[in-house]
């Protein structure tokens, strides 16, 4: 027999999860609205039943957000490339930076997990997606506003 026997949540735990979550109401509203007062609070969030039931609704908000923000970044990424031509010099120099931040981002995240397999052999660096003329304007851009300082 399993003497880690987990417990179910009560009812009014998991109510307390579910408004926490939902964003429609505080952290102390929510314990209001249900009479929880923060020592009872505090003992639940010590519980691993209600702790890890808390983590997994975090994890899954966290994940909602990067599936979010992955299916607008090629939208993002278009409209900072329209931004490089901008007749605002500060405008175009902006996104320019924020192309090159994203890209080098993107490269650090992929090496920090690990998601490159280090027996395949070394390959050639990958490709950009920008046009000859959209790379040529943002080392354009840079280097004007390099020339200013």
């Amino acid at each position: 027999m399993n003497t880690d026997k987990k417990m179910k949540l009560s009812k009014r735990q998991l109510a307390v999860i579910e408004d926490l979550f939902d964003g429609e109401i505080e952290e102390q509203a929510v314990l209001d609205k249900y009479r929880v007062s923060r020592r009872l609070y505090n003992k639940w969030l010590a519980d691993s039943n209600f702790a890890g039931e808390f983590d997994r609704r975090i994890d899954a908000a966290y994940r909602q957000s990067a599936v979010l923000i992955a299916r607008y970044a090629p939208l993002a990424a278009a409209k900072l490339v329209q931004l490089t031509d901008s007749k605002n010099q500060e405008t175009a120099r902006k996104a320019c930076l924020d192309i090159i931040s994203m890209h080098a981002s993107r490269e650090a995240r992929d090496d920090g997990r690990g998601t490159k397999d280090e027996t395949e052999p070394a390959e050639s660096p990958p490709q950009s997606e920008l046009s000859d003329q959209t790379a040529s304007q943002l080392l354009a851009t840079l280097a004007e506003e390099k020339q200013r300082y």
